[in-house]
């Protein structure tokens, strides 16, 4: 099949060093023969926009070449115009997606096994399996219709984590976050009190965070969800209760080994749909690294299963 790539690139991803990956990207394409084109995205929702005039072109890879954010936004275009009453062949063979991490924590790609060398990762593109992977929904806070997601929500100090990370302009990939953890670390946010509601389950619960996985990590550091997989059907989640900052801290060190279920203040669990309802304080939460609420009360998230064909290897489990 002679497949034609739109490429998706965002040029100040990674604090810009993107842009100075377009040379590479062009070389590797027209030395390999590939039909392809780079549309840089010029703002937000950009990318959102581009992919979803994007899909109702037969044979085509839709290649989001970016961070975390650049993929949202284009998982987000996609589904956007995906009909969920539409067979899953007839859906999936629409809706080809791949990606080219070039930002800097490239949780998504992790999670999917894309490759985090340039080169390699795009000879996946050319040389991949068309694989289908879920895709979650959060509704609630700024996004009351909905957001998709496909690496996973963070609530409480997961997103105010990724908040003070953003603003540091001077570090890239994973350190950034590890230094925003400390500095959260140390200043403590109070917890809110809410209810939650999954496979069955109520419980009142005043968690420091919870983290709800469709891949396995988050802030290119903390594994989240170290045998998560995104063909399963199911969200993973991760509930940290409020404790000492000590506690918080073997915590942290805990998913950094992706060993998050071996503290003794934690408890881990898997469903296909989570409700949240703050009953003290508020929540502040993020969808792949994109704020969804920085006070809300109400959230849902669930998994729509096999919504998308992903270019990679054969096996994400």
């Amino acid at each position: 099949m002679n497949r034609y790539f739109t490429i998706i690139l965002n040029p100040i991803a990674d604090q810009g060093n993107a842009k100075k990956k377009i040379s590479l990207i062009e070389e590797f394409f027209s030395k390999n023969a590939v039909n392809f084109k780079i549309i840089l995205t010029e703002g937000v929702g950009h990318a959102t926009s581009i992919a979803a005039s994007c899909t109702q072109i037969p044979d085509q890879v839709i290649v989001a070449a970016g961070g975390d954010g650049t993929s949202n936004e284009v998982i987000n275009g996609l589904m956007l115009n995906s009909n969920p009453s539409a067979s899953s062949s007839t859906q999936q063979n629409r809706l080809q997606f791949g990606v080219l991490p070039i930002g800097r924590g490239n949780d998504f790609a992790f999670g999917a096994g894309i490759p985090s060398d340039l080169t390699e990762s795009m000879r996946l593109l050319l040389e991949g399996t068309l694989y289908p992977i879920d895709v979650g929904l959060i509704t609630g806070g700024d996004f009351p219709k909905g957001r998709y997601f496909g690496n996973g929500v963070g609530i409480g100090f997961d997103a105010i984590v990724g908040l003070e990370a953003a603003k540091m302009k001077y570090l890239h990939g994973a350190a950034s976050y590890i230094l925003a953890a400390i500095k959260t670390l140390v200043v403590r946010p109070k917890a809110p009190t809410i209810e939650i509601f999954y496979q069955g389950r109520q419980q009142i619960i005043t968690p420091a965070l919870i983290s709800i996985m469709n891949g396995k990590r988050m802030g290119g550091a903390f594994f989240m969800a170290p045998d998560g997989d995104m063909s399963d059907g199911l969200l993973n989640l991760t509930i940290t209760h409020q404790g000492t900052r000590i506690s918080l801290l073997r915590a942290m060190i805990l998913y950094m080994k992706g060993k998050p279920s071996r503290h003794q203040g934690t408890i881990t669990g898997s469903a296909e749909k989570i409700s949240l309802k703050v009953l003290s304080g508020s929540m502040t939460a993020h969808a792949d690294g994109e704020t969804i609420c920085v006070a809300g009360t109400t959230l849902e998230i669930q998994i729509i299963p096999l919504a998308l064909q992903l270019i990679t290897i054969r096996s994400l489990a």
